[in-house]
């Protein structure tokens, strides 16, 4: 770059000069058949984008819009997908199994020119048109290979890796990149047109909420709002983190919650937090198993699922450490940031068809080299997170909201969750304590299924040595987690084995039918489930989605939901399909795998209700963390629900033989805790 030439002069002549070679890729010859097609249609899209975007600008009415927005999307929407590039199967029947894994990824890839277009992120956009360019340059050279492609791919994310992951991690921390923040706080949220100055795919969900919220009173916004905000602040309260030196909230949202998140940016300003909102990550290498940040609902979950494992294309040790370095610096650079970040509040939505993915042997996946690779590399990119920001100095919390593709009773069923949300806090904290004191001093607890469930499962407990100031289980309201309630603990891992099964149970997002998972000493020593008819399908679901690559995962939570309103909610409108985890953990016995719940934050005492402390913190992995920190932590952490009606009993089980029910039948035994049944009784 000259001297002379600022960087904005060059990166507007860089991308000019990518935009002329993008014209003769479109207009020209190319590269021979069967590429030829596959080049020219992918440019004229990357030269509509930019095209689009400025006719979005001067757009006058919905229709034009969603004509735009279905021009930037189509490819990949349910619809188009058969014969999209993007879709591995037809990738590699029309370029070839050598080729088609390829440049199905380079179109994704090419794809993120829509958000990054749309939120100004033009230096990321040029290494986009410049990496298309070599690589369609180099299908036009006689020496062609698939490796001579992985390469051109490998060293784009590497060489880039300095930029793109360190705005990743950047734009979580950093209150000045208030792209998402201010269209929410400035725009007029009457007008649904907002919607589309994201960049983002904009269904009929984002519009019906949108226009539902429009129709409510700002009283009723603000209560909204406040059960959110109110909930995360509790969380401070409770655990006894000060509050006072942060200075910011990161704020994860489904777009088209505009009037609540605007009425939550103002309360949190209140208590002196600046929300920080980015968008979902666009870019591979950035790309995680689950969607994270301000985002619409998936054009296309298939399409999300085909590429979810796309880093198995350049996968290797020096990545790993390439990237791990990158994110170490970048944390160095923004350490100031980190020390003032009050940690995550999360609005999550249900009511999205359920999806059960459809396996293709064209999709790219992870050798097993590469699978204990992720898996370092997740687990060394966790570390340094909480080298930079002490999980015991943040909080955090999720809320649900439904949204209209859950059916004709969207308005209905956003009522009950709007009740179900606001829940008597005091009333479930006595309730809860009734259990805890029942519970407290056993030796473990014992678990049966009935109604078909085959569950048989013993948790082992933490044993008390002063029970006067000491408890096991955690009184769990509305605050961290919305709604009440549940009671938890970490089990103790050696005794604690069985079988835990549920008929059907959706986990992220993804079906999992008759799930059984075996524990032997609190870990999983084996898996099953019946998604496909070839157990080594099963085998490879279960493996890459649940266990997320590990080769097994302790019982990190043993928890007894105590949500009857929500459940009986989910069976009157027969949505249980469709609740959020969030709902349906309180909803019965869940058993997470994974991490503790006070995972990192091991050390940090807290407290029940009743002043009594907390000492089931950790387990005999989390022990690890000062002397062998990679054995010590999975990042993974996902509830597994079984309903009231398949639970058979959950028994408290005394040294001296004593046993004393909780759950009988589907039915709290305790007395005090009666009123639960009153929803399953009446469902009401």
């Amino acid at each position: 770059m000259s001297e002379e030439m600022s960087h904005e002069a060059w990166l507007d002549e860089r991308c000019r000069l990518s935009l002329e070679r993008l014209g003769e890729i479109a207009d020209q010859p190319g590269p021979a058949a069967p590429f030829g097609d596959y080049f020219k249609e992918t440019a004229r899209f990357m030269l509509s984008v930019p095209a689009l975007y400025d006719r979005q600008a001067k757009a006058s009415s919905l229709e034009e819009l969603q004509e735009i927005d279905h021009l930037l999307y189509k490819d990949i929407l349910p619809e188009g997908y058969g014969e999209s590039y993007a879709n591995p199967a037809v990738a590699c029947d029309r370029l070839g199994q050598d080729f088609g894994p390829l440049l199905s990824w380079l179109l994704t890839e090419v794809r993120a020119l829509v958000p990054l277009t749309w939120q100004g992120r033009h230096e990321e956009a040029a290494a986009i048109y410049e990496l298309f360019i070599e690589i369609c340059n180099r299908f036009e050279q006689e020496d062609l290979t698939a490796e001579s492609i992985r390469q051109i791919i490998y060293w784009y994310i590497s060489d880039y890796s300095d930029q793109t992951v360190a705005y990743r991690i950047r734009e979580a921390l950093d209150p000045s990149l208030s792209f998402f923040r201010d269209l929410i706080m400035t725009s007029d949220l009457s007008n649904p047109a907002y919607l589309y100055r994201y960049g983002c795919h904009i269904s009929e969900n984002e519009l019906g909420i949108s226009a539902y919220l429009a129709g409510l009173s700002q009283a009723e916004i603000d209560a909204m709002a406040a059960t959110f905000v109110e909930g995360y602040l509790r969380g401070f309260e409770i655990y006894k983190i000060d509050l006072s030196d942060k200075r910011t909230v990161q704020i994860r949202a489904n777009i088209g919650f505009e009037r609540v998140l605007r009425s939550a940016v103002r309360m949190f300003e209140d208590h002196h937090l600046t929300a920080v909102i980015y968008g979902e990550a666009v870019l591979s290498v950035s790309k995680g198993p689950r969607r994270i940040g301000f985002q619409a609902t998936s054009p296309n979950p298939q399409y999300d699922y085909d590429h979810r494992m796309d880093r198995g294309l350049v996968l290797d040790k020096a990545l790993v450490e390439r990237i791990t370095g990158v994110t170490r610096a970048a944390y160095e650079s923004y350490k100031d940031m980190a020390a003032v970040y009050a940690g995550p509040a999360v609005m999550e939505i249900f009511g999205e068809q359920p999806f059960e993915p459809l396996a293709k042997e064209e999709n790219i996946r992870l050798t097993p080299k590469q699978e204990k690779l992720a898996v370092k590399l997740a687990m060394a990119q966790s570390q340094i997170v909480n080298q930079y920001i002490d999980a015991a100095s943040t909080s955090f919390t999720i809320i649900a909201w439904p949204v209209p593709s859950i059916g004709p009773d969207f308005e209905a069923i956003m009522h009950e969750t709007i009740k179900v949300n606001n829940l008597d806090n005091d009333l479930y904290r006595k309730i809860q304590q009734v259990m805890i004191d029942a519970m407290d001093g056993a030796h473990h607890m014992h678990v049966t299924g009935m109604n078909g469930n085959c569950t048989d499962l013993c948790v082992s407990l933490w044993q008390l040595k002063d029970p006067a100031k000491e408890t096991v289980f955690e009184n769990c309201c509305a605050d961290v987690n919305i709604p009440v309630g549940e009671v938890f603990t970490s089990p103790v891992l050696p005794g604690t084995d069985g079988i835990l099964n549920v008929s059907s149970v959706y986990l992220d997002g993804l079906n999992y039918r008759n799930l059984k998972l075996v524990f032997k000493d609190g870990m999983v020593v084996s898996a099953d489930c019946a998604n496909y008819e070839d157990p080594e399908k099963n085998q490879a679901y279960l493996k890459q989605n649940l266990l997320q690559n590990h080769e097994t995962l302790p019982m990190g939570e043993f928890a007894i939901g105590t949500n009857t309103t929500a459940y009986t909610m989910a069976g009157k409108f027969g949505i249980s399909a469709l609740m959020p985890i969030l709902i349906m953990e309180k909803t019965g016995p869940h058993f997470a795998v994974g991490d503790t719940c006070y995972s990192h934050a091991e050390d940090h005492k807290v407290y029940n209700p009743d002043g009594k402390e907390i000492v089931a913190r950790e387990n005999a992995c989390s022990a690890l963390r000062d002397t062998d920190p990679e054995k010590a932590y999975f990042n993974v952490h996902t509830d597994i629900t079984i309903p009231y009606n398949e639970i058979g009993a959950i028994t408290a089980v005394f040294a001296d033989g004593t046993e004393v029910d909780i759950i009988r039948e589907g039915r709290f035994c305790l007395k005090g805790t009666e009123v639960l049944n009153e929803a399953l009784t009446t469902g009401n």
